[in-house]
């Protein structure tokens, strides 16, 4: 193996193993694949390496970390307002990737920006000293709208329409890059100086890893007991598992090689997929035949599809087409891991905010 090669498998496996520690780790885990996501070109660079195509596979990495962050707020978000503005910046943003993947027209990127990743942190970012329930929703709105405005536009229009990077800004524009970095060091200053000591009393200490779940949540067991009383499987809950799995599908199927199917027909094939792993999960909850271990239930829930896959590929032989074993297998595990989660978090969320006619009940 090349040391080229070892940084490829190297940063590329960072960009998939650093998301997972989002949900125990919001704030500094999602800050390290955000890092890593803006320095792995500049690292490759480094060693004289571009990878081909690694662009698209660039934009579907971040969905994927984000997808990871979404599902985490479910599980560790207090504030409903909140997960509700969270959950639209980021169906928003997959929404616009998934164009963006489809006609590769790059104003795209700009009228769905990235504003979930930032909300996101800003969030966790109030959640380290102050309790997030206590803010309003307009407060959460306002943050959003102005990450939105402030932030992320100027930043999509200069990475996607522009396609500048600090480096150009440096060599082209000397006086300019200073200028901003003085802005820089003038915002860090008055935000130290005037707004934090106008900040509120701090609610607790320093909280980097995520709140303990609610009373009854804590254990996939009683998550579990949730789901066989209250679960259903032709529900908003799946349409919406459908959706988030069938964009990411979408997605990774532009930029996997070989790939033989259409568009449309990988979005329903992931569809059965994901119907069948919901029915399966809520006929083990029903059974009591729950898993502790999330590596464990990973593990026998990869299994599970690719024995569906092994029928699929017999079914699909029939009729004179075959599956391309590299990108099923690659989609069997994003399904598998994707559709765990969501069946792991969702029941904190519905749990935590039910609905109204459950709490008056």
């Amino acid at each position: 193996m090349t040391a080229m090669t070892t940084v490829l498998f190297a940063v590329v496996g960072a960009r998939f193993l650093i998301p997972l520690l989002i949900p125990r780790y919001p704030l500094p885990a999602i800050v390290a694949a955000l890092v890593l996501d803006g320095i792995d070109q500049t690292i490759f660079q480094s060693f004289g390496f571009d990878p081909p195509g690694y662009q698209g596979y660039d934009k579907a990495m971040d969905v994927y970390y984000l997808a990871i962050a979404y599902l985490s707020t479910m599980r560790n978000w207090v504030s409903r307002p909140a997960v509700a503005v969270g959950r639209f910046l980021f169906f928003y943003r997959l929404l616009g990737v998934m164009a963006f993947e489809l006609t590769e027209w790059r104003p795209l990127l700009l009228i769905f920006p990235n504003t979930f990743e930032y909300f996101f942190i800003a969030y966790e970012l109030v959640r380290l000293r102050w309790d997030p329930a206590r803010r309003r929703a307009t407060s959460w709105i306002t943050t959003a709208a102005g990450i939105w405005v402030c932030v992320k536009l100027p930043q999509e229009y200069w990475i996607h329409i522009a396609q500048l990077d600090v480096t150009d800004l440096v060599q082209q524009h000397p006086l300019r890059a200073t200028a901003l970095f003085a802005s820089v060091v003038c915002l860090a200053l008055i935000t130290w100086f005037a707004v934090r000591p106008r900040m509120p009393a701090p609610d607790w200490p320093w909280r980097i890893t995520a709140d303990p779940l609610p009373h009854g949540m804590g254990t996939a067991a009683r998550r579990s007991r949730w789901v066989a009383a209250r679960g259903r499987l032709l529900s908003v809950a799946t349409a919406e598992k459908v959706v988030l799995v069938g964009f990411l599908a979408v997605i990774y199927g532009q930029v996997l090689p070989g790939r033989q199917s259409t568009d449309t027909q990988l979005f329903l094939g992931v569809t059965v997929f994901v119907v069948v792993n919901a029915a399966v999960a809520l006929w083990a909850a029903r059974g009591a035949h729950t898993l502790e271990s999330l590596l464990a239930a990973f593990g026998v829930r990869l299994l599970m599809n690719a024995g569906l896959l092994v029928l699929g590929g017999q079914l699909l032989r029939l009729g004179g087409g075959q599956l391309n074993r590299a990108n099923t297998l690659f989609f069997i595990l994003l399904l598998s891991l994707v559709t765990l989660l969501d069946d792991r978090y969702r029941p904190v969320y519905q749990a935590r905010f039910p609905p109204e006619r459950q709490r008056s009940a």
